[in-house]
Formats: C-alpha cells, structure tokens, sequence
C-alpha cells in the first residue's frame, strides 16, 4: 500500500464504525495497524522492565478494576474462551464500558499474545479490544509474566510499509 493510500485510510479508520459494511480495504488498514501496534509495544518489551513501564496516565485504575473485575483470570496464558465466547463477552463488557470516557480508543481492536512468554504470531495473537489488551498487558507487567521478554529476545527493526 502506497504512503498516500495508508494516509487515505488513516482518515478512514477515524470515521465511525457503523458507516462502513465488510470493506476488505478497511480491514486490511485496521489488521496494518493493529499490527504496527504490537510491533511496537514489543520491541518496548525487549528494551525496559515491564515493571517499571506505563501504558497510559490510568494504569493504576485500569490495574486495580481488571483485577477486581477478573481476580482468577490467567493473564500467563490466555484462554480464548474467556474473552471470546458469549459469556465471555458479556463479562467483559461492563468492564470496557467504564473506560469508555477515560482510556481514548478504548475499543479499538489491538493483538494481544496469547502466551506472555512468547512473541507475536499468527499462533500466539488474539484480536481484542484496546482496554482488554491494557488490562492484561498491566497485569503481566505488573505480576512478572513479561519479566523474561527482554533477556528471550531482542527488539526487531521495524519494517517500512511498502
């Protein structure tokens, strides 16, 4: 995809979801940033302790919630039942809603490792939405399960869009 194309579809991507029907382009542009995101956030996790690193100014809230909200769920390794079947969606919505106003983009859709001490694949990622990667990601970072990240592995460059 060329710069102005990825441009053109920046645009797109801020446009309300209800305006648009399965449009492979747009889901395209949306998988691209999704996995820009991961990427990044990645290459974050090779490079500093996660203990010590903040994802947004409401870590501790998302933290606190997240674990009041799911204290039994294993964030080491994710089930994706929990997070994806009806009932886990259901359980799950009360949670993203009340960040709705706080955490910007909380819905948009966002890998997360299934496995914390793995790297992103095809195997090892799940589509969430954004809060629900900020709650486990905390969590991870926060009771030691992306400790090992930086040691296992080395950040990676980036590779430009063509």
């Amino acid at each position: 995809m060329s710069a102005e194309g990825m441009l053109a579809g920046a645009s797109l991507l801020s446009r309300p979801a209800e305006e648009f029907e399965n449009d492979q382009t747009i889901e395209a542009m949306w998988a691209i940033k999704a996995y820009e995101h991961a990427e990044i956030y990645f290459n974050i996790l090779c490079s500093v302790d996660p203990r010590l690193l903040r994802l947004t100014p409401h870590d501790d809230l998302i933290y606190k919630t997240f674990r009041e909200e799911f204290p039994n769920l294993d964030v080491k390794v994710l089930n994706e039942d929990e997070i994806k079947s009806p009932e886990g969606k259901e359980k799950w919505r009360p949670f993203c809603e009340k960040f709705k106003t706080t955490v910007e983009d909380y819905s948009f859709g966002t890998l997360v490792r299934v496995k914390s001490d793995g790297e992103y694949s095809e195997d090892n990622s799940m589509l969430t939405t954004r809060i629900q990667f900020l709650a486990i990601e905390l969590a991870r970072n926060r009771e030691g399960y992306n400790d090992d990240i930086k040691n296992k592995f080395k950040p990676c460059k980036s590779k430009k869009p063509s």
